[in-house]
């Protein structure tokens, strides 16, 4: 299929919160709180005994053994491994894939556009809501604690950009947070706020005519 002349040639998709869904409900109460009330443990206990190790293995700082070995130590109530699983277990819990947007972004592809995730994760989230499509479909997938960046630093937005061989301009960068969204425009990329899929699959679209 002959590929219109638009100056957008790639689409660069977060995940959580866009490429997977989270939902808050009484069986779903998001992923630290599932923590906490499985532990039995306060939020400020929690908080404090997760905090650098969770942030350094954000941008890959320390790795997923030694970062669920000094969590599990503040913790004081669980096991490394069992603290890891409790985590696969929350982050499956409460991330649903948002298929309706994934199939839309493969038929992008289909139509001769570039397809990209950049995502801010951690090594547990990471394993746990990354498919093996997100690897083997998308032309480029940049993870935080892979690349030892993270948004809303400016250098991991160019590195999707270099991964990619685009120019911002010729780029559309879709993510659920307006801070992350700013450096993005700020080199040149066109943004989209997501807050549905029907909003947000409208504006893309009146941004690739």
């Amino acid at each position: 299929m002959e590929h219109k002349k638009k100056e957008i040639k790639a689409l660069i998709f977060d995940v959580g919160g866009v490429l997977r869904l989270g939902h808050h409900s009484f069986d779903h109460p998001g992923v630290h709180n599932f923590v906490i009330n499985k532990l039995k443990i306060d939020l400020d206990h929690y908080l404090d005994a997760i905090d650098t190790a969770y942030t350094d293995s954000i941008v890959g700082k320390i790795s997923e053994k030694k970062a669920l070995e000094i969590m599990a130590r503040n913790l004081e109530v669980i096991k490394p491994k069992k603290l890891a699983k409790l985590y696969i277990k929350a982050y499956k819990k409460y991330y649903v894939l948002n298929k309706e947007l994934i199939n839309y972004a493969f038929k992008k592809k289909k139509q001769g556009y570039k397809i990209a995730i950049l995502s801010d994760q951690w090594w547990l989230s990471k394993k746990a809501l990354f498919s093996k499509e997100f690897y083997n479909k998308f032309n480029a997938t940049i993870v935080s604690c892979d690349v030892g960046l993270r948004k809303p630093d400016k250098a991991i937005y160019m590195l999707a950009l270099k991964k990619l061989k685009l120019p911002a301009k010729e780029t559309l960068l879709i993510d659920n947070r307006d801070w992350n969204l700013t450096p993005g425009k700020k080199l040149g990329m066109k943004t989209v706020l997501f807050e549905n899929n029907k909003q947000a699959i409208k504006e893309i679209e009146k941004l690739l005519k």
